[in-house]
């Protein structure tokens, strides 16, 4: 977002809903409404350790956009961490599985993830 920056209260709010965007299944099978989600420079730090691109992920998710249930989101934290930038950590139970995540948004005017990671809970 170009000159004043958006108040951190909605800031988050917007950022929150980018990131369930991306979590639901129907978008997540969308190569474009992806794309349009994810920063050109966008980078991701796998469940597996893998590292990914924006285009890795895209292909990904085009082959496999995961099961169509929505995952639940616990303990949702949010930061501002720049005029334009926040980070989001939560907790996601997606099927048989739980993981910490955290996702760094950027809004040029809109949202576009900048990274993202997530770590198993044992």
């Amino acid at each position: 977002m170009r000159g004043r920056a958006r108040d951190a209260e909605s800031l988050a709010a917007a950022a929150w809903s980018a990131e369930e965007r991306l979590l639901n299944p129907a978008v997540r099978a969308d190569p474009r409404q992806v794309t349009a989600l994810l920063d050109s420079s966008f980078g991701e730090i796998g469940q597996s350790g893998r590292r990914w691109t924006r285009d890795a992920i895209v292909a990904a998710l085009r082959e496999d956009p995961g099961a169509d249930d929505a995952p639940e989101i616990c303990e949702k934290e949010s930061r501002l961490v720049g005029p334009d930038n926040v980070l989001l950590t939560y907790l996601l139970r997606f099927e048989d599985r739980v993981s910490r995540r955290s996702s760094l948004w950027r809004f040029d005017p809109a949202p576009r993830c900048l990274f993202h990671q997530g770590t198993p809970v044992a």
